[in-house]
């Protein structure tokens, strides 16, 4: 099945892109291989014009990666890598401090393995925000990824389900102006989706951007709290049926080369879209299986795959990391388990001592220090942004409300005003902290951060200026972000 595209429209205002997507040539025969990859690639072609003055800024453009760790439901600062002393027993936090790399700075006693590698990237603890409503888990989710609050909020406090009006993801704004050359996914979300209560995926499309952007899903069949789903991984659709062998599906691709050059009139009203490239692009990622080469953990060796942990957080960081070996541009680590919800999450309402010694800050530990490690020792981090990053942070006092939810006498509350992030590789400055929170961690005290400068901050390392313009599902201008980038943050 053929259509030929009528008048051309601009969806995008860089003026190199000519064509709407909406009136990108369509090709059926794609069905017989099965795959639909062709059209995830046509759609790579835009790449970003440089603009002059960031172009010699530090930091610009030295990132050819990023692998976002999002811990998904907010993780008490306090509790981490921001303890406060001498403060009343009420703040505090029930762990003990233990020093790090970088002389004066203390975590908690839970993050042993990421006290001996914060000299290898930057740690933001001046991140926050006045929430205007945004104390709702999904509300301030949609903000991180995307840089804009959402106009649709419940009475509950949830949004809407994704639709094409959203604002797309950061990582498809990055693969649509830096798409890979690579044969391989440019963007993968793994190993659940963004999710609060019936709220699922807000924030992790493309949006208005179109389908050929949103991410490739990884989501390993089981329940959150099955710690060995991540050995059950299936990719079903990049891989050959049984009965095609590489030189068949080769000969089907002469077959339709041969057909599309008796066709002279078509290809001359496609020849812009440049088919032939996509469509190859799409079958050698299938052919060659360095999608399902990436894919596959058990090429690891053990002591690898135990240095990372043999848990759904730790298996899904070394997964990260071999996907950007393999060429994939964006890779969202969600951390695995619902927002709101007890057990192995952030969202530590109730029971946040047992809770965090016991479940999510062992996993955080042994899996985000084994990637900083393993990317530094592979020379990968020079040019892999790394981002491990929250919603927003805890409640500096416990068994208080602050979000209209019960908490328990050791539970913190959702505190969208201070809280920390980590930054590193590509540029990113080693063993320093930027900024810092005040006596309780209430906060920021000095260079406060908001998430959406942070956002300015990994376009900027793209080399893809913030305040890029893009239409809208209504046709009008936007920038990717409405913020700065924190120079201070690059070396």
């Amino acid at each position: 099945m053929f259509r030929i595209p009528g008048s051309p429209g601009k969806d995008l205002c860089d003026r190199h892109l000519g064509v709407s997507r909406r009136d990108v040539l369509r090709v059926g025969g794609g069905g017989l291989v099965g795959m639909t990859l062709n059209n995830m690639f046509r759609a790579q072609a835009a790449a970003a014009g440089l603009p002059g003055e960031q172009a010699t800024s530090p930091g610009w453009g030295r990132a050819k990666n990023i692998i976002m760790v999002y811990m998904q439901g907010g993780p008490s600062h306090l509790d981490l890598w921001d303890p406060k002393e001498n403060v009343p027993d009420k703040i505090r936090s029930a762990f003990g401090t233990i020093p790090t790399k970088i002389p004066g700075i203390h975590f908690t006693e839970i993050l042993p393995e990421l006290a001996k590698v914060n000299d290898k990237f930057t740690m933001i603890r001046s991140m926050g925000y006045t929430p205007n409503g945004l104390f709702n888990h999904t509300a301030a989710i949609y903000q991180i990824m995307t840089g804009y609050t959402t106009d649709k909020v419940s009475p509950s406090g949830q949004l809407e389900p994704p639709n094409a009006k959203d604002y797309p993801n950061f990582g498809s704004n990055i693969i649509r102006l830096k798409p890979t050359d690579e044969p391989m996914l440019p963007f993968v979300m793994l190993p659940r989706p963004l999710q609060e209560s019936n709220v699922i995926g807000k924030g992790g499309t493309a949006g208005f951007l179109g389908k050929a952007w949103d991410p490739y899903t990884l989501y390993p069949e089981g329940d959150d709290m099955d710690m060995s789903k991540m050995t059950r991984i299936r990719v079903d659709d990049l891989q050959l049926r049984p009965e095609v062998f590489s030189m068949r599906l080769r000969r089907r691709a002469s077959l339709r080369e041969t057909l599309t050059a008796q066709m002279k009139h078509v290809d001359k009203a496609v020849s812009q879209y440049n088919l032939d490239e996509y469509y190859d692009r799409a079958l050698s990622l299938i052919v060659s299986g360095r999608a399902r080469d990436a894919f596959s953990l058990d090429n690891e060796s053990a002591a690898m795959r135990d240095r990372y942990g043999r848990h759904t957080f730790g298996q899904s960081c070394l997964l990260a990391r071999r996907l950007i070996e393999a060429g994939t541009r964006v890779v969202e680590v969600v951390w695995p388990k619902v927002a709101n919800s007890d057990n192995h999450s952030w969202d530590h309402h109730v029971e946040l001592t047992n809770r965090m010694k016991n479940q999510s800050g062992p996993m955080l530990d042994q899996g985000l220090s084994a990637l900083f490690d393993d990317l530094d020792s592979r020379g990968l981090l020079d040019e892999t942004l790394v981002v491990a990053v929250g919603e927003f942070g805890r409640s500096p006092e416990k068994g208080v409300s602050t979000s209209g939810n019960g908490n328990s006498a050791d539970g913190r509350d959702h505190w969208p005003y201070c809280y920390t992030s980590i930054i590193g590789g590509a540029g990113i400055k080693r063993g320093y902290v930027h900024g810092k929170s005040d006596q309780t961690g209430s906060a920021p005290a000095e260079d406060p951060v908001h998430p959406t400068e942070l956002l300015a901050t990994i376009y900027h390392a793209f080399g893809i200026d913030p305040e890029t313009i893009v239409l809208n599902h209504l046709k009008q201008p936007r920038e990717l972000v409405k913020a700065k980038p924190v120079g201070a943050l690059f070396a």
